[in-house]
């Protein structure tokens, strides 16, 4: 990124610290239990196993087969089955069922259940409610964090978002508190904490009771500085909005799961897919991953020629270099040129979807509404895209990031284009709706009297205090992004003369063309700059509250180093999007910060819909 950096920005502390506490954990529970066994795993912690204990480690610990944890019946031949799984009704009904067939069948077995991260009291209700409580061991594997590369950490929690921000189930929130308290125990005490959010604020609270629980942590001089926690539902316009940044795109096209991401046979060259590690020890990945998707094929055609110049050292080498060529030079550039290839191929792929006519006029309409411009020639390319069953999940988008910028799309507006969509995508789609609206997604504009009239006539009725509760419940019903008013007091769409120079961007909002700075990143990067919230009352106010800024335990910032007052760690409540991590990493550089992003699950805007939809159509 061509811009200069104002400091040294500091270096990371080794995350992989985490890696090696959940393995040795879950060697532990593996071991509790002697002898060969069978282990069944949970789908969606298959990935994340993956990347802490793989196939080989289990073996070693007397782990003979492993299955995937389906709804079908078991065919395992071994007298211990082990169930690594998350807590979920469903996990323990179909467990109780392999137990009772066991028990009918006469036959005897051990069984564990290794919850992850930890176990809910409604788990230990249905065991006993089955009746075989008294059959299973259960343990715990409090594996809360993932390093997924340097700087990033995930819960790989993605049921977070549809669960508190949709359904308001506080279940998760002492999980991210346990994960906070493991971070402040390793790489703390956090000197200040920053947030914003009603969720940010109880996950806080929370975790601050842990570290007055935990004790004095005075004299330990932390190599993290700050933490900024964030709720997902304070931007909700960045996630809606098109990635264009490439490792926003790669996720948006071929879908990032934890960290890798699986290329098919029209990328690799070959007949068959290619599961590949994105992160920084890739070093053509690396150095294009925060870039405009404009610059990337320039980048990777210099690279190739700079490639082929090291491989045409060796004409004219006699043995002696020839040997220390092939020792020393040779595996690294053909690994150099294996990703080199694999993401040439991966840009190839998403020029053919994403150059075409569609997606210019798609971004254009994107700009439009994020400057509040041509508003009625975006609802009518809304209705084109929804007539034309162009992707349900991107009508959606669209409409979600017009209401989100409007304060509700006007009802006659919203009545016609659900009306549309319905027809288009079938009626089971009602529920969806009925999320989106609950979640202050896709709403109807409601004027300001209709509420106050609702308010007034209900608080004669009942005492003065019901009546404050009641008006706190009226308020969050008409709820606003107030995107509009942000937008003009933080800047957020720059104005500037001329074309904007993605080749050397000027600030963050290169990650959307120059057309849009993300308001989650300039949240943070004006609160960094004043060292809290003072002089920022307005922006709180639209963004409904819930901000704080305070110092944790007995920690001051006088006992830091100055490089651990630039090391941030970002906490994403809900998930945060590649495009939103280029940014601050961008922030960083211009600033002499180092970010640390921790979030509940990498989240982008199919997912985030997906969440909200009802219907499998």
């Amino acid at each position: 990124m061509a811009l200069p950096h104002r400091r040294d920005a500091p270096e990371l502390p080794d995350f992989g610290t985490l890696k090696r506490v959940a393995r040795d954990q879950l060697i532990y529970l593996l071991e509790q239990l002697p002898g060969k066994k069978d282990l069944f795993i949970e789908p969606d912690l298959m990935s994340p196993l993956d990347r802490i204990a793989n196939v080989s480690i289990l073996k070693q610990h007397e782990v003979d087969k492993l299955y995937k944890l389906e709804n079908k019946p078991v065919y395992s031949t071994s007298d211990q089955l082990v169930f690594l799984i998350r807590p979920r009704i469903r996990h323990m009904k179909y467990i109780a069922g392999i137990v009772n067939a066991d028990k009918a069948a006469r036959r005897t077995r051990k069984y564990k259940i290794i919850f992850s991260p930890h176990k809910f009291y409604t788990c230990d209700m249905v065991l006993e409610e089955e009746g075989i409580y008294g059959d299973v061991t259960c343990d715990e594997w409090t594996f809360y964090l993932l390093p997924l590369d340097d700087d990033i950490i995930s819960m790989e929690l993605p049921e977070f978002y549809r669960d508190y921000f949709l359904e308001g189930d506080q279940r998760w929130i002492t999980t991210v508190a346990k994960a906070l308290d493991l971070l402040n125990s390793l790489f703390g005490p956090f000197s200040k904490t920053y947030g914003i959010g009603r969720c940010s604020k109880m996950t806080y609270e929370v975790w601050k009771a842990m570290v007055d629980d935990n004790g004095d942590e005075k004299g330990r001089r932390p190599p993290v500085g700050h933490i900024f926690l964030i709720d997902r539902d304070v931007d909700y316009v960045t996630p809606l909005c098109s990635q264009v940044v490439y490792e926003g795109l790669v996720d948006d096209i071929f879908r990032i799961k934890c960290g890798s991401v699986e290329f098919g046979p029209d990328i690799t060259s070959s007949d068959r897919s290619i599961k590949v590690l994105l992160n920084s020890q890739d070093k053509v990945f690396n150095e294009i991953r925060n870039e405009h998707f404009s610059n990337v094929f320039g980048f990777l055609s210099q690279k190739a020629r700079n490639l082929q110049t090291q491989y045409d050292k060796r004409r004219g080498m006699d043995v002696k270099q020839m040997k220390t060529f092939v020792a020393q030079e040779l595996k690294g550039l053909k690994q150099e040129h294996r990703l080199l290839s694999l993401h040439i191929g991966a840009c190839e792929s998403i020029m053919k979807k994403k150059t075409k006519q569609d997606f210019q006029e798609l971004l254009k309409t994107e700009h439009s509404i994020l400057e509040g411009l041509d508003i009625r020639e975006s609802t009518t390319f809304i209705e084109e895209h929804i007539n034309r069953q162009v992707s349900p999940i991107e009508s959606l988008r669209l409409m979600c990031l017009l209401s989100m910028t409007e304060n509700g799309l006007i009802p006659k507006d919203y009545r016609s284009l659900k009306t549309q969509y319905l027809q288009s995508y079938g009626p089971g789609h009602l529920l969806t709706f009925s999320n989106l609206k609950q979640a202050g997604l896709l709403t109807e504009q409601v004027t300001g009297e209709t509420i106050s009239a609702v308010e007034n006539k209900v608080s004669k009725l009942v005492t003065d205090k019901a009546a404050g509760k009641l008006s706190d419940a009226f308020s969050s019903l008409a709820r606003k992004s107030n995107f509009r008013g942000l937008s003009k007091k933080l800047g957020l769409i720059p104005r500037f003369g001329g074309e904007y120079d993605l080749k050397i961007p000027k600030d963050m909002a290169y990650i959307f063309s120059g057309a849009y700075v993300p308001l989650s990143c300039k949240i943070i990067e004006q609160v960094l700059e004043r060292s809290g919230w003072t002089g920022l009352e307005e922006i709180t106010r639209l963004l409904n509250g819930k901000d704080f800024a305070e110092t944790l335990g007995h920690v001051s910032e006088d006992g830091s180093s100055p490089d651990s007052q630039r090391l941030i760690v970002a906490v994403f409540l809900g998930g945060i999007t590649f495009s939103e991590i280029s940014a601050l990493r961008f922030l960083g550089k211009a600033k002499g910060y180092k970010f640390i992003f921790l979030t509940t699950a990498i989240t982008n805007s199919s997912r985030m819909l997906e969440a909200m939809i009802e219907t499998k159509s």
